[in-house]
Order: C-alpha cells, then structure tokens, then sequence
C-alpha cells in the first residue's frame, strides 16, 4: 500500500535517520550526537510509576521499571533498545520503557549496553546475555516470577534474537522473544534493500555504515552477529516479529519468522502496511506505533 500519510509527512522532513554525511562521522561527531534527540518530544510522555530504578546486572548499567505498586513476583521483560548499535541508551528510550511496564503489567528491564564504536562486536552481544543470564540467576532480586521474556527493534532486536538463542544452548526458558524491525543479517542482500535503499528513514548505505561501526571485520556468519546464519533454529523461544512495510530490514525480519515456524517454533509476523522503520519508538508521529505496543503487549501477556 503507499505510505502512510504519518510515514509520508516524516520521511519527507528525515529522508535518511542520520542526516549527515557518514564519511565526516568520526568518534567526536558521534558523540556529539549522542547527546542530542530531535525526536526527544515524539517518544511519548515519561509517566510516573511507582518504581523506577538503575542498577547493575553484573557490569551493565540497567533501568528496571515497575508499574504495578505491589512487591510480589511478576514476569520480567528485558528491552534492548534500538540505535545501530552506535546510538541509544536507556535514557534516550526512557519513554518506551515505561510504556511497556504499563501495558505488560511486568517489570521491564532496560539495558544500557555498550555502543560501538568504542565497543565493537561483540560487546553489544555480550551485555544483552549478560543481562538475560542475571534474571534468571537472581529472580528474587528482579520480582521475577520465572516468565522471561526478550524485546527489541532493530539493533537491540538483534540483540534479543541473539539472546534468546543463547538461552536456549544454556537450558534457560524464555516465555517469548518479541523482535521489531529486527537487524537479522548483515549480508544487506534481500530485496526490501534495493527496494527502499534510500529516501524512507533508515537508509541502505546508513545500515551498512551502522554494520561497520559494530562489526568492524567480524565474521558476517556468526550468528551472534546475524542471527538468520543461525544453523539450528528448532526449540528457540516462541516469536513475533513485527517489521515496516518500507523499510530495508523487512525482508530478514519475515524470512527469521519464517524459519522459526518451518523449524517448529510457534511464531507470528506481523508487517505494519505503509510504515517506515523507527515507527514503533515514536508514538507522538505515528498512531501505527500506539497499535503496534498494544498488539507487542498482547502477545507477552498470552505467553506468561
């Protein structure tokens, strides 16, 4: 379908989620960036709950949230934002992470990984399991109930594929794995990249960029990296992926899922018609967002 009217009106204004020449991006300009959100009053309100709190999960810094006021045990969502792997942080997705608590009704721990440059490949990987591996070693410390699951958009959905096969290798069950618009294969070959290569949000060349910067020379086929050259993918947590219908990284979230259903895993898709990649953070944009957390919300609460 075209656009969406929302989508069309964005995209028209952002062409390409960094606006800048990638060749004049080096360290100092990225974390000039860093410290700037464009986009800051379109995350949606930062509602008050009854427990907000940053701690550590192991060396990783953590936002836990807890909308519901009682202490007893609850499931835990642990959220790993989106960025490239280059921009983000807890901070920055404050917002969605209140959100989430709110519509779940769990605790919802938000994961400060670290960013590439600084920190390549697999540093990202490193701390999202890290995380995921100290819920389950400490339950009682997070009000965990045992019902864990994984949630990401783009990066940080890598990051939750990744993290769900490995807790699957280490005999740990996850209740779900939410994926959006997830980076699944940094081969950047399907045809959803020749298809909106630029001019609708992320484009070909930035994601490449994106790629660079945290892979540097890494294998492309480690699955830690992407998660589609996982060779078996049977028993993996059950799965919805979510992607946009213009955006580069459609094509791999759709083919993962379907994977995961030919391999057994019970998994649904659902691509958002006329969206653009990044909708889901941005709820003061695009009403497709508000939708896509309740119908990302459902599907957790069905899994606990």
């Amino acid at each position: 379908m075209p656009l969406h009217p929302q989508a069309r009106d964005h995209v028209a204004q952002n062409p390409s989620d960094l606006g800048a020449d990638l060749a004049t991006l080096d360290l100092a300009t990225i974390q000039e960036m860093r410290a700037q959100d464009a986009l800051a009053a379109h995350r949606g309100p930062l509602t008050k709950l009854p427990f907000v709190r940053d701690e550590l999960a192991g060396d990783v810094p953590i936002r836990v949230y807890r909308a519901d006021p009682g202490d007893g045990p609850l499931p835990v969502v642990v959220y790993f934002h989106g960025g490239g792997w280059v921009f983000g942080s807890v901070r920055r997705n404050d917002a969605a992470g209140r959100d989430l608590a709110i519509r779940t009704g769990a605790v919802v721990v938000s994961v400060d990984y670290r960013l590439a440059p600084e920190h390549p490949f697999p540093a990202a990987a490193d701390d999202a399991w890290s995380v995921v591996r100290d819920i389950f070693a400490r339950p009682a410390f997070y009000q965990s109930n045992g019902h864990v699951a994984v949630v990401g958009d783009s990066a940080g959905g890598n990051l939750a594929a990744v993290a769900a096969w490995q807790a699957r290798d280490a005999g740990l069950r996850l209740a779900h794995q939410v994926l959006v618009y997830p980076v699944l294969d940094v081969a950047m070959d399907t045809p959803s990249y020749a298809e909106f290569a630029k001019g609708f949000g992320l484009d070909a060349a930035e994601m490449e960029w994106f790629a660079r910067q945290y892979a540097g020379g890494a294998d492309p086929d480690d699955p830690r990296l992407s998660p589609l050259r996982l060779p078996d993918v049977s028993g993996l947590a059950p799965a919805t992926v979510l992607t946009a219908e213009y955006d580069v990284l459609r094509d791999e979230g759709e083919r993962y899922a379907r994977r995961l259903a030919e391999a057994g895993v019970p998994a649904e898709t659902r691509r958002f018609d006329g969206a653009v990649h990044s909708f889901f953070v941005l709820p003061g944009l695009f009403d497709q967002a508000v939708e896509a957390r309740e119908y990302v919300a459902e599907r957790l609460r069905g899994s606990w």
